[in-house]
C-alpha cells in the first residue's frame, strides 16, 4: 500500500518555493497536491483574472478553502490518465463535473512513481512548449522532495537497530549501507545519537512515532540491563556545534517516559536520564556515538549533578569508567566496602576523595566532626587495606566507587 506523503514544516517552505518557481514560468498561478488530491501549496502569480473569485470554479475553489478534493473529483481527474503520465496533460472543461474550466496537469514523480500532481488553468494559447518542459523539471525537483519526506517519516527503527546492536564489522558495515540508503541524502549531514535509559516499555506502540520528535531520522528501542530497555534515537542537526535539537529532544522524551511510568523529567535516584553523543557527520561511526550517549545517560543516572540531560562531553572521568568492561573496576581490595552494612563508610571515602582529601571540606560537606571523620577514614583503610596517604591506592578507591555508582549499560547483564 502507498504511503501519502504527509507535509511537514522542514518542507513546507520548500514546496512553496517551487510552486511560485512554476507560476513565474508559466505565467499562471499553479497548485501543488499530492497524489491523494490533498493540496501542499498554490501559487499567487498575480495575473489578471485568475485569482478573481468569479473565475473559481468550484473544484478549484473547494480545492484551496478545505485543502482536499472529494473521492468522485479525484476518480474523475485520474480518468484522463494523470497517473500513468509522464509529461503534461490537458484536460477539458466539464461543466457537468463542476470542472468550468480547462485544467493542466503536470505530474509529480521519482524514479518513475507518481508523487503528485501541479495544476494550473488552461488558457488560450497558453504556455508554450519550452514553458512547460521548464516546468516539468521543476516538478522533479518538487518529485525528489516529496521521496525525500517520505523517507523522513518512515520508520527506520529495524535499520537503526541493526546498526547499533551489529555484532561484528562486516553485519555493522552491511546495516550501516542499509540505513544511509533509507535516509538518503539526509544521512550525510550532522548527527548525533541520544539515549534515553531506563525506557518504561519494550512494546514498540509505546515508542514515540519518529514525525513526532523535531529533527528526528530514526529510533528504536534496545536492551538496557537484564530487564531494562532503552530508546535510542538519531537525531539531525544543523551544525555539529550546536546540540540543542538534540538536547530538547531528550527533554522531551523523558517527559514521555515519566507518563509511561518513570519520573517526569528524569532524576538520577528514581527516574530515567538521557545522554547526548558528540556530534558526527555521516553515519560510519553510529557505533562508537551509541556508546557515547549510553555512557553519558549512566553517569546521568549516577551523578545527579550531570542530569537529566547529560552530555558525553561533560561526563568527564565517566568517559573513561564507562568504557571499561562490565566487573573491570571492581577491584577485590574494596569489595567488602561496597557492602550494605558500610554504606555510610563508602559514601564517606568517596566525599573525601571528591574534595581532594582536605579534612575540613569532607567535614562541612558531610556535616560531621572532624574527629568523625578521621575515625570513618581509619575504618575505611582497616577494610580495604589501602593507605589513603598513597597516591595511587587514593586512584584506586576513587575509580572503584565511581564505578560502583554506574548502573549496566545496553546489553550488560
Amino acid at each position: 500500500m502507498r504511503e501519502n506523503v504527509r507535509v511537514t514544516s522542514d518542507f513546507r517552505g520548500d514546496y512553496q518555493e517551487l510552486v511560485d518557481e512554476i507560476s513565474e514560468l508559466l505565467g499562471a498561478p499553479a497548485t501543488l497536491e499530492n497524489r491523494d488530491f490533498g493540496l501542499i501549496a498554490f501559487g499567487a502569480y498575480d495575473s489578471e483574472g485568475d485569482l478573481d473569485p468569479s473565475a473559481l470554479d468550484p473544484v478549484r475553489a473547494r480545492s484551496i478553502l478545505t485543502r482536499r478534493s472529494t473521492p468522485a473529483v479525484r476518480a474523475w481527474f485520474e480518468g484522463f490518465g494523470i497517473t500513468r503520465a509522464t509529461g503534461p496533460v490537458r484536460i477539458p472543461p466539464t461543466p457537468e463535473a463542476g470542472v468550468h474550466r480547462g485544467r493542466i496537469c503536470l505530474p509529480v514523480r521519482h524514479r518513475g512513481v507518481v508523487l503528485g500532481y501541479v495544476w494550473l488553468l488552461d488558457t488560450d494559447p497558453g504556455p508554450t512548449g519550452r514553458q512547460l518542459a521548464a516546468a516539468m523539471d521543476v516538478t522533479a525537483r518538487i518529485g525528489a522532495l516529496l521521496a525525500d519526506e517520505a523517507q523522513h517519516g518512515a520508520d527506520l527503527s529495524r535499520e537503526l537497530r541493526a546498526v547499533l546492536t551489529a555484532g561484528d564489522t562486516w553485519q555493522r558495515d552491511l546495516a550501516v549501507t542499509e540505513l544511509r540508503g533509507a535516509l538518503g541524502p539526509r544521512a550525510e549531514v550532522p548527527h548525533t545519537l541520544v539515549c534515553v535509559a531506563p525506557w518504561p516499555s519494550a512494546d514498540p506502540d509505546d515508542a514515540p512515532s519518529v514525525r513526532t520528535v523535531p529533527g528526528a531520522a530514526a529510533l528504536c528501542t534496545l536492551p538496557w540491563g537484564p530487564a531494562a530497555h532503552a530508546l535510542a534515537l538519531l537525531i539531525r542537526l544543523r551544525s555539529a556545534d550546536t546540540p540543542a535539537p538534540a538536547i530538547t529532544a531528550a527533554t522531551r522524551l523523558l517527559e514521555r517516559a515519566g507518563g509511561l511510568g518513570g519520573t517526569p523529567h528524569g532524576t538520577a535516584a528514581t527516574g530515567a536520564a538521557a545522554g547526548v553523543a558528540t556530534a558526527r557527520t555521516g553515519l560510519a561511526e553510529l557505533g562508537a556515538a551509541w556508546r557515547e550517549a549510553s555512557a553519558a545517560a549512566r553517569a546521568a543516572l549516577a551523578e545527579p549533578r550531570f542530569g537529566p540531560v547529560a552530555q558525553w562531553a561533560s561526563i568527564g572521568p565517566y568517559r573513561l569508567l564507562t568504557a571499561l568492561p562490565p566487573g573491570a573496576a571492581h577491584d577485590p581490595a574494596v569489595r567488602s566496602l561496597l557492602s550494605p552494612a558500610h554504606r555510610e563508610l563508602a559514601r564517606t571515602a568517596e566525599v573525601y576523595l571528591d574534595h581532594a582529601g582536605q579534612a575540613g571540606r569532607t567535614a562541612a560537606a558531610l556535616g560531621v566532626h572532624r574527629q568523625t571523620l578521621y575515625y570513618r577514614l581509619a575504618r575505611v583503610e582497616q577494610l580495604t587495606g589501602l593507605d589513603l596517604d598513597d597516591g595511587e591506592h587514593r586512584l584506586l578507591l576513587h575509580m572503584t566507587l565511581k564505578a560502583h555508582r554506574l548502573g549496566p549499560g545496553p546489553g550488560r547483564p
